[in-house]
């Protein structure tokens, strides 16, 4: 028996198989490609998404040696808050509109205004963003009413998979509060929040937890991609909450963190706690009855590829880090804001400006570099002051991930930064690899999750705080807090 994962991202989808052990058996993945037909759009064809799907359910069964018989359940996964508008016949009215278009910036401040900003945090845990789904569907309202008259379901990009997987609407309840249209608190639709923006209920697919089955594998669809008719599909998650129990951070204190080009700082919590000014994404978890909170921030790993391009072109990784080590903490007082990009937490800024400040000349490449990699530190340990200020409590663990957790002085500088423990874990793949364990619970191969992650989920290195290292940045990072405000004005004047 077998549990089948499949992870529909924005570069590609991806399935994972795992055994009745938690084992990954075979990975594959088909590539995506990706729209921008004018500036700040991105889009993307759904219909690429279900051949992807197609073509890697067919591979990962072929590598596996796995008929689709012995596929037990299966679990979702994917981009978060993508708007996918289907007809009363389930077609596709219009190419997708992604996590990452920023079209909708008017549409966000309408949000606020037709229901009151500290009112729209109270129920949906977060400001309106560009990224989030409810802004999009407005924007289409206003800007292609022949398009709007015509929709009749609203889904995310892993639930329009489902849908042609199993011919059914539905939505896992993690990825329904990260449309910004849910009421956080009740796990459910928000008829407030639905009506103030006049978008119809009926259009809003049925929600579940996470490890509910939401329907079965169709004899077409089992006839495209080689699985069995009547297999089960589970509800899954959005990829954050996936990856989360792909990790195993599914309990309060158990953080997970995510360095790639963008920091993902992911924390679990027992009820919904809300940051007053909607700072961190409050979102239902793919746990069952759980909730998380989330902060993101913009350049973290990217910061540091940024730097190697243009400062040290052709310079390997290794040799600057290895630069760097001699650096003391806290580089002798140079400081690095990460914002090349603009940021996202807790500074909701797009024109937010990356900078080194304090340079003297006793600085050298290897100063610049630590101060790049504690900078990223300090902008991750942010999120982490703001969660903890919500109501979270103590962070005991953090377990990471991502290209910027590869080596050793970042792992050290990221644990004392953050003052605790960062592991690694034997997990890869992790948002499939969590939406097939949520499929395994969801077929009784685990009582619950947190036993799933538990059986499978085993750390492979373990770093702790520095004690002189802490201290060190105990001094450093008021500093850094204090440049953000001092430059916003200046930042905003540059355009």
């Amino acid at each position: 028996m077998y549990f089948l994962g499949i992870d529909t991202s924005t570069t590609g989808s991806k399935a994972v198989l795992i055994d009745q052990a938690g084992l990954v058996v075979a990975v594959t993945s088909s590539p995506h490609s990706l729209q921008t037909p004018r500036p700040l759009w991105s889009e993307q064809d759904p219909l690429e998404w279900w051949q992807a799907v197609r073509t890697s359910v067919r591979s990962v069964l072929e590598t596996a040696g796995v008929g689709g018989g012995e596929v037990a359940s299966i679990g979702l996964t994917g981009q978060m808050h993508g708007l996918v508008l289907l007809d009363d016949a389930g077609e596709i009215l219009r190419p997708a509109i992604l996590w990452n278009d920023q079209r909708t910036q008017l549409q966000c401040d309408e949000i606020h205004r037709r229901i009151g900003k500290e009112r729209f945090i109270q129920i949906s845990g977060n400001v309106a963003l560009t990224g989030f789904t409810a802004p999009k569907i407005l924007w289409v309202a206003q800007n292609e009413p022949h398009v709007f008259a015509r929709v009749r379901h609203v889904l995310l990009p892993k639930d329009y998979i489902r849908y042609r997987l199993t011919g059914g609407y539905a939505m896992d309840k993690a990825d329904g509060a990260g449309t910004v249209l849910f009421d956080l608190k009740s796990r459910s639709w928000s008829d407030e929040v639905l009506s103030a923006l006049d978008i119809p209920s009926a259009w809003m697919p049925r929600t579940f937890e996470g490890t509910e089955f939401t329907g079965r594998v169709t004899p077409e669809a089992a006839a495209l991609t080689g699985l069995m008719a009547g297999t089960p599909v589970v509800a899954g998650g959005g990829d954050q909450s996936a990856q989360a129990v792909g990790v195993g951070a599914v309990q309060p204190g158990v953080v997970a963190l995510t360095v790639g080009t963008s920091g993902v700082v992911f924390a679990t919590t027992h009820s919904p706690l809300i940051e007053p000014e909607g700072r961190l994404h409050a979102f239902c978890h793919a746990v069952p009855g759980m909730w998380h909170f989330m902060g993101v921030m913009l350049s973290a790993a990217g910061s540091l590829q940024w730097y190697r391009d243009t400062l040290a072109p052709g310079m390997s990784f290794d040799a600057l880090l290895n630069e760097a080590e001699s650096v003391p903490a806290g580089s002798e007082g140079l400081q690095f804001l990460p914002y090349l990009s603009g940021e996202r937490t807790p500074h909701p800024n797009p024109l937010a400006r990356g900078a080194f400040i304090g340079l003297t000349v006793r600085h050298g490449r290897g100063h610049m570099t630590r101060a790049v990699l504690e900078g990223v530190a300090f902008g991750l340990k942010d999120s982490f002051t703001l969660i903890q200020s919500a109501g979270l409590g103590r962070i005991t663990q953090v377990r990471a991930s991502g290209g910027g957790t590869k080596g050793a002085l970042w792992r050290q500088i990221l644990a004392s930064a953050l003052e605790a423990e960062l592991v690694t874990v034997n997990t890869s793949e992790a948002a499939a690899f969590g939406a097939a364990l949520l499929a395994g619970v969801g077929a009784g191969n685990w009582p619950d999750v947190t036993s799933a992650c538990q059986s499978t989920v085993k750390l492979t290195g373990s770093v702790l705080p520095d004690e002189a290292q802490v201290s060190a940045y105990r001094r450093a990072y008021p500093i850094y807090q204090e440049l953000y405000p001092a430059l916003k004005t200046s930042f905003e004047k540059m355009g």
